[in-house]
């Protein structure tokens, strides 16, 4: 299926799927629960990096086959680059609260970037970004947090007010580089993706700690939203990053780890991580790899389908 979920009231009441973490790392089922069969069998949770810091923003570029994500210390915020098990380059300096990133349909990685009140695009060299462009600034935003863009070129990213819930929204930057308010009624929105179709566009709710769906119209806009998923769990960790696989199942960070959730509002399953999960994405040569930036961790998990982002590959 495309992708494009028609699913706009349920998801409050769904029955709850999830695998443990045996001391290994193998995802093991427990009983009545099983793992996503997204996962590829007899998988492990590999951890590919650590540092002290708190890391974000994954992304996946085809030219150098390399993993580039955000990583947030007291007094600077870098883009690392993944080069090998354990090892991380410095892509980029004092990025100015680069946040989530994204790969657009050029090639470039986007970036939301808190602290400076701007929405980046940088073309990806091996040494570090070429030729950094400001797509849109505006000071007035909080700080700029998730991107996404759909298959027409459009781009949407959120703009959460974690203070005061008071002037929180997401927004959408046209191809023709006009921003618009599209979505103002989410107190705290955080992570953001759209459909492969690029006709729903799914935001977390850092505040309620749920997710929901909003219908992207031909134009760009987006209609009234609706409950996505909610699961009947106890843990109350804020949803965060989110990303797509190519049969458009979504995969939340938040609320205990990982959820795979069809288009269709049907949970798949719950990866669970030791550490607190910020976000995922697709990665490795042949899109199979599921990263997942955590606390001081960045992990690897084979699956059995590619992500979303292959789709326009062939």
């Amino acid at each position: 299926h495309s992708g494009s979920s028609q699913c706009l009231t349920s998801g409050a009441n769904c029955v709850i799927l999830f695998g443990v973490l045996s001391l290994t790392g193998r995802l093991v089922a427990e009983e009545r629960f099983p793992i996503p069969k997204t996962v590829a069998p007899g998988a492990e949770l590999v951890e590919v990096y650590s540092d002290p810091r708190f890391f974000e923003g994954p992304t996946w570029d085809h030219k150098t086959n390399k993993l580039y994500f955000t990583a947030f210390a007291e007094g600077n915020q870098q883009i690392m680059r993944l080069d090998a098990p354990g090892k991380a380059t410095v892509w980029l300096d004092k990025t100015e609260g680069v946040n989530g990133t994204f790969l657009s349909l050029d090639g470039r990685l986007l970036g939301a970037q808190a602290y400076g009140h701007r929405v980046m695009s940088y073309r990806i060299g091996r040494k570090g970004p070429i030729r950094p462009k400001i797509l849109a600034a505006e000071n007035t935003w909080n700080q700029p947090n998730d991107i996404c863009q759909t298959p027409n070129g459009d781009i949407y990213f959120t703009d959460p007010d974690f203070k005061n819930r008071k002037t929180s929204a997401v927004f959408r930057l046209s191809k023709r580089g006009k921003v618009t308010r599209v979505i103002t009624d989410m107190q705290v929105p955080n992570g953001l993706i759209a459909s492969n179709d690029g006709k729903t566009l799914y935001v977390g709710d850092s505040y309620l700690k749920l997710w929901r769906l909003y219908p992207i119209r031909p134009d760009g806009s987006v209609g009234g939203g609706a409950l996505f998923f909610d699961p009947e769990t106890e843990d109350r960790n804020s949803p965060d990053g989110m990303s797509i696989d190519e049969q458009g199942n979504l995969y939340l960070s938040g609320r205990g780890g990982v959820w795979v959730v069809s288009w269709e509002c049907e949970p798949l399953g719950l990866i669970r991580l030791p550490v607190f999960c910020s976000n995922v994405t697709f990665g490795g040569r042949d899109g199979k790899t599921l990263y997942m930036t955590c606390s001081r961790k960045v992990f690897s998990l084979a699956m059995n389908v590619r992500g979303g982002q292959w789709l326009r590959r062939r």
